[in-house]
């Protein structure tokens, strides 16, 4: 972890550590960096790893459409997370996509392994990206959980 995450919250550095290190990977075709930070993504709390990362992934996805999501708009966010790395199982990607936009059945779905859902959501945060710093996506989702977490 580098000191570059001192502005957010101390839960929230080693999410962001590892999942821009997995982007940089993804970015570079390194599989072996990309084994590294999965690795360290399923370490951490998943429910903390869930919420960071699906927060980002939403606010993507919300960024992208600003004048509201479609079940086509989302079609094509799954298709597009999935061509975008070889490995990608379409069926994590969807789990990742509903569970970022909270129409996930948890009951009904059984999670895939950390290792699983950290690797698939690192590559899709990385094609949702499209080039784009991850950096601001952090403190935005952080801003975005604590608005949240106030209003409730």
């Amino acid at each position: 972890m580098t000191d570059d995450w001192r502005h957010l919250p101390a839960p929230a550095r080693p999410i962001a550590a590892a999942a821009t290190a997995g982007v940089a990977a993804v970015r570079a075709a390194d599989h072996a960096a990309l084994d590294e930070a999965t690795a360290d993504l399923a370490a951490l709390d998943p429910a903390r790893t869930g919420l960071v990362m699906g927060t980002a992934v939403r606010l993507l996805l919300e960024d992208g459409h600003p004048d509201g999501l479609t079940a086509d708009d989302v079609r094509a966010a799954l298709a597009s997370g999935v061509r975008s790395w070889p490995d990608a199982d379409p069926q994590v990607m969807l789990w990742l996509l509903a569970a970022a936009l909270g129409v996930l059945d948890e009951d009904a779905a059984s999670p895939p392994r950390p290792d699983v859902l950290a690797r698939h959501a690192v590559v899709l945060l990385t094609d949702l990206l499209a080039g784009r710093e991850v950096a601001p996506w952090w403190t935005a989702s952080l801003a975005e959980i604590e608005r949240a977490q106030l209003n409730d």
